[in-house]
């Protein structure tokens, strides 16, 4: 295995990232709503009297994310309605979740946050995006509030604060995963990367990829294409006249259908190699009998939790908003997976504290440790995962991911 080089990136790299893996989750744009007032949420909220501790859902449920923040926010109500209760200090409090839409957007998202802050949550969740993360932090900082990123990639979402933690890998280490795999299954020597201009998601995971590709002696070509647009037939046939071995894609899973679908058109040979983000159910479909190579890494592969993945498809299909919630079948999203683990982390955290109070629920999160269904759970010194494994996982092109590999860094 290659090298991790990761190390190797610049400061001034870091501070340019402002996205990661895109997403939230809510019912009303800039809003939020109690879990029971959602017809695909998990539980209803507590009858009178009884003692409530609410849990905040920082999610995009509209926007360009809102499928991949559906599929996570999914994860979160399962969670919630099989444990619907926590234990406090010897009394047994309801939790109720209170779901915020970030819309996708920096622009909406601080009032999205901020609407959280009002709802008096204990703790945040979230979100499928990490630019949509770090522009609500400092309304979680100033209202002494921890938020858990859930699959928010970007390392600036923990950088420089105390109050933001995460579950997932990074984006350095995405990339580095994705290199060593191009290199050892394609021996792959030319990567053609292309991203949307000014999305720093996108951009930031070529800027990784190229850095960690060339360090091992490969040629990288990049590209960037505007907003809006729907046409790539010129970006893939200048990818098959440069000769790319491999193709790296790590754009939203609207642009992700639209390459799939031309490239096929176009009679492309060449490895796909994608993000967390086009780990969905639209990108199989848009893979479905076609000859396209495409790989993705990602948290979790159905399969690797068998109790779960039981429970979790038997909720979706035994409830038509969730159905739809995850795309109209139950094919199991790493994102869904990686919320139902946030749910039990925060659970551990808020027994920790003994208490309600945000703040001694935020100082106890730092040293929770838990066993979820995509693996062991731990925080380092900056609030994020310890982790070192990511799942390599090939579309079948009939509608299913199949495992490909587990990749480590080394």
């Amino acid at each position: 295995m290659k090298k991790f080089l990761a190390s190797a990136l610049s400061a001034a790299m870091l501070l340019s990232l402002l996205a990661g893996c895109g997403g939230g989750s809510g019912s009303t744009p800039a809003g939020s709503t109690p879990a029971g007032s959602n017809p695909a949420s998990s539980g209803t909220p507590a009858p009178a009297g009884d003692k409530v501790i609410k849990i905040g859902v920082f999610e995009p449920a509209s926007g360009d994310s809102a499928s991949g923040g559906k599929k996570e926010t999914l994860g979160i109500q399962f969670a919630n309605s099989e444990t619907p209760t926590v234990d406090i200090g010897g009394e047994t409090y309801t939790v109720q979740l209170v779901l915020s839409d970030n819309g996708s957007s920096t622009d909406k998202a601080p009032s999205a946050a901020a609407n959280l802050v009002s709802q008096n949550v204990a703790i945040v969740l979230g979100s499928y995006g990490s630019g949509v993360s770090m522009v609500a932090s400092d309304i979680f900082k100033e209202a002494g509030v921890a938020a858990m990123g859930v699959t928010c990639t970007n390392p600036n979402v923990t950088a420089g604060n105390d109050h933001y933690f995460r579950i997932c890998f990074l984006d350095n280490f995405q990339a580095q995963i994705l290199v060593n795999f191009a290199m050892e299954k394609f021996d792959a020597k030319v990567a053609y990367c292309l991203g949307e201009a000014g999305n720093e998601y996108d951009q930031g995971l070529v800027a990784f990829f190229k850095q960690v590709f060339e360090a091992n002696g490969g040629k990288v070509i990049t590209d960037s294409f505007p907003t809006n647009n729907s046409d790539f037939n010129s970006y893939l046939n200048k990818a098959k006249a440069e000769g790319a071995d491999v193709i790296f894609t790590p754009v939203s899973i609207a642009y992700a259908t639209q390459i799939i679908t031309q490239a096929q058109s176009l009679g492309i040979t060449a490895p796909f190699l994608g993000s967390d983000t086009l780990d969905d159910n639209m990108v199989l479909d848009a893979a479905n009998g076609t000859d396209i190579q495409l790989y993705v890494s990602t948290f979790y592969q159905e399969g690797g939790a068998p109790e779960f993945d039981e429970g979790i498809k038997n909720y979706i299909n035994s409830n038509s908003a969730a159905k739809d919630a995850n795309g109209g079948n139950d094919t199991i999203a790493a994102v869904t997976a990686m919320g139902y683990d946030a749910y039990y982390v925060a659970l551990e955290a808020i027994k920790a504290a003994g208490s309600a109070d945000p703040a001694a629920i935020k100082a106890a999160l730092g040293s929770v440790t838990y066993t979820g269904v995509s693996g062991a759970i731990a925080f380092d010194s900056v609030g994020d995962a310890v982790r070192d494994t990511a799942y390599i996982k090939h579309s079948t092109n009939d509608g299913a991911w199949e495992l490909e590999t587990v990749q480590k860094a080394s």
